[in-house]
């Protein structure tokens, strides 16, 4: 049985391939982008198949309207992808208070709206899948992707709660923590050259060079590839909740939670100390 796709950020990168891979294999998809005009090749391919809608995901009353428009249009939604989202480039103390702000709206809040909107018709159909699109920077952050951070890791909160709550409707959510894809022109994205840049600080600019010096030149995944993936996930009985696309940064994460677990082991008894010991007298 063919699926229904809801996806967001639809005219490039990955959410492009996605929408593709969807397509491809006769699903139906409504693809929205904050501008049609790059969905216009996938209408003529794929005809009344894919169905292009206009979105800003900052706007919370168009995401629940054009939600209900989709599944008005085809009838039910059974995957929400939501991949929506930029990147906030800056030290933190170079960040303003619009900077962050910004990228919340755009990265945190959007993908709430489209969860929010969607929810009432999944669980009315008892069965439906939301795709959430994190980052490896969702697992650790590293310099000058404060505020990008910030709104991954509050996406990984968001929707570890939101499994839980809603598996009892039948819906499943699962959390992709992508590495570094070749969505440009054939290579990994640089983010000090295609992120939204705060205000430079001369003081940090000699890191701003450390970080260039190998910012998107890792070994860049294939997003046709990462498509094909997807495509395993929506279609299995028991999806995960949480999975790396690529394999970049696999080790690093590895030695990451290793030294999260031992430094918490070394501080234990630290710990055991501010816990404290109150006798009932003392309550």
């Amino acid at each position: 049985m063919s699926k229904v796709w809801f996806v967001t950020g639809s005219s490039r990168g990955l959410g492009r391939n996605f929408v593709e891979a969807a397509l491809s294999r006769g699903d139906k998809v409504a693809a929205t982008a904050r501008t049609t005009a790059g969905l216009g090749e996938l209408v003529s391919a794929y005809g009344e198949a894919v169905l292009a809608l206009e979105l800003d995901v900052t706007d919370k009353a168009a995401v629940f309207e054009t939600v209900k428009r989709a599944r008005e249009h085809f009838g039910r939604l059974d995957v929400i992808v939501n991949n929506a989202g930029y990147a906030q480039v800056g030290a933190v103390e170079e960040l303003t208070g619009q900077d962050l702000r910004d990228q919340l709206e755009t990265n945190l809040f959007g993908a709430l709206w489209v969860i929010q909107a969607a929810l009432p018709h999944l669980r009315e159909q008892g069965a439906g899948h939301i795709i959430q699109l994190s980052s490896a920077a969702g697992l650790m952050a590293m310099p000058l992707s404060g505020a990008y951070s910030a709104s991954k890791w509050a996406l990984e909160a968001l929707n570890e709660s939101l499994a839980q709550e809603v598996a009892g409707f039948g819906i499943k959510v699962t959390v992709i923590e992508p590495g570094g894809f070749a969505t440009r022109d054939g290579k990994n994205p640089d983010p000090l050259a295609n992120g939204h840049l705060a205000e430079p600080d001369p003081i940090y600019d000699g890191l701003r060079r450390r970080i260039a010096s190998f910012a998107g030149k890792q070994p860049a995944g294939d997003p046709a590839a990462a498509a094909r993936a997807l495509l395993k996930i929506v279609d299995s009985a028991e999806p995960p909740l949480r999975v790396l696309f690529g394999q970049g940064f696999y080790p690093m994460l590895q030695q990451v939670y290793a030294d999260r677990l031992k430094t918490w082991a070394d501080w234990q008894d630290l710990s055991a100390e501010a816990h404290g010991s109150l006798d009932q007298e003392d309550r």
